[in-house]
Order: C-alpha cells, then sequence, then structure tokens
C-alpha cells in the first residue's frame, strides 16, 4: 500500500490559497490533519481528500453528505 502526500506548495497550488494561508490555518487548527517531519509539513492525500469531502456545500446554509444532500 502506497501513501501519498502533497507537500505544503502542492496543496496551496491544489486550492488557489497561499503557503502563507496554510501556515496560518494549521496555527488555528484550520484545515486537514498534517505530519510535522523534522520541521517539515506533509498532508496525506487521504486526508486532504476527506477535508474536502466534509467542506462540500450546496448553498450557504446547506451541507453536502457523503452520500448526497445533507
Amino acid at each position: 500500500m502506497s501513501i501519498k502526500h502533497l507537500n505544503q506548495r502542492q496543496l496551496a497550488e491544489r486550492w488557489g490559497v497561499s503557503e502563507a494561508s496554510l501556515e496560518r490555518w494549521r496555527t488555528e487548527g484550520i484545515g486537514p490533519i498534517f505530519l510535522k517531519l523534522q520541521g517539515r509539513i506533509a498532508y496525506r492525500l487521504e486526508d486532504v481528500e476527506a477535508f474536502e469531502a466534509q467542506n462540500l456545500h450546496k448553498s450557504t446554509s446547506e451541507r453536502v453528505s457523503a452520500g448526497g444532500v445533507a
């Protein structure tokens, strides 16, 4: 089994945000869980995808659940 990881730059590009935003979000506890290994940050792709799925919305007041509309 191979686990894929994204570094901070790759995730910033994926989401169209700055690396500084990701750094701030980590400090504030926002965003997907991450690994910190010897000062380097990595995000498991499965955690990024799970975070994205949890934050799907049909409208500003209606979340989308894994099986459809919440």
